[in-house]
């Protein structure tokens, strides 16, 4: 959907919660679209306060109230020729509202205190993780408004609904933080974590999975990633009896033996690529073929598969 929208012009409403990445979705849209040279301006709506609101959207001219001692060009038209994010468009009070209904419909703004309607050529991605459709009913939301951003949206699913992404995404943000803090590269998640990763709920989404890593970076031992201060709140019931025949102490021979069968069987036989049983376990491929062999792991290659 995103790739269908991104080379069109419309407006774009995107819904999910917190944490999922609307912003990199918003910027992917932005870096995909014709648009891709102007300029891309994110504003969280709901981190402005509410006398400020109309400032920062539309700008201002001097004098136009206490403080405003130079003209101020707000976000509007410095997203001319380029894209603005509106994120938690939601939280917008209801007189910034109206102010934005009128952008969208006639593509100019007016400065707060000034009388000049200026033309902006932009174009408007809107987010929210709130229920715009229940905010209209209880009217803190314009339904005409809601009419004008929702023409294409595109909802985020939470981590906890594609856990099949849990694997990558793990392996992106150990390589991401490990430059930002100038670890290792040769770094790997100790046997069976991807398992728990990806029994876990994961409230906060990608963001919670990005600083979670970054934690385990911080806390790793010689060269191996662990997520223990995560483990002791896995959710209860089927999660936890699934590990219940783990309970056992087993050598690290056995722990990396059935870890790398049931990333083999995860992955139907397919060790390199995109994937593979290598990338779900967060080694190279080499090395994963090395450790089947020390551990005596023979695995029949499927009919077709690339190995």
């Amino acid at each position: 959907m995103v790739k269908k929208v991104a080379v069109l012009d419309n407006s774009i409403l995107l819904l999910g919660e917190t944490g999922v990445g609307k912003e990199i979705i918003a910027e992917y849209i932005h870096r995909s679209s014709p648009r891709h040279e102007g300029p891309f301006i994110p504003i969280n709506c709901g981190a402005i306060p509410e006398t400020l609101v109309e400032s920062e959207l539309f700008g201002h001219e001097k004098g136009a109230f206490t403080g405003a001692v130079a003209k101020k060009l707000g976000r509007f038209e410095r997203a001319n020729g380029g894209t603005i994010f509106l994120d938690e468009i939601g939280e917008l009070p209801p007189i910034a509202q109206v102010r934005l209904l009128r952008v969208l419909q006639n593509r100019y703004i007016e400065r707060v205190g000034g009388t000049e309607s200026i033309p902006v050529d932009i174009r408007v991605i809107a987010a929210t993780h709130r229920d715009l459709e229940k905010m209209i009913r209880e009217k803190t939301f314009r339904k005409d408004l809601w009419f004008r951003i929702n023409i294409f949206p595109i909802i985020i699913p939470p981590l906890r609904d594609r856990k099949m992404d849990i694997p990558s995404l793990t392996q992106f943000f150990i390589e991401k933080k490990s430059k930002e803090l100038n670890l290792s590269s040769s770094l790997i998640l100790a046997p069976g974590t991807i398992d728990y990763l990806m029994n876990y709920d994961w409230p906060g989404n990608v963001r919670q999975l990005e600083n979670e890593v970054e934690r385990a970076l911080i806390l790793q031992s010689e060269g191996l990633i662990y997520f223990d201060h995560l483990f002791s709140v896995l959710p209860k019931g089927e999660t936890s009896a699934q590990f219940d025949d783990e309970k056992e102490i087993l050598s690290m021979d056995e722990v990396m033996s059935r870890h790398i069968k049931r990333a083999l069987e995860t992955a139907n036989g397919q060790i390199h690529g995109k994937g593979g049983a290598a990338e779900l376990i967060g080694i190279n491929p080499s090395t994963f073929r090395s450790k089947m062999k020390k551990l005596g792991i023979r695995w029949s290659r499927p009919i077709g598969s690339v190995v």
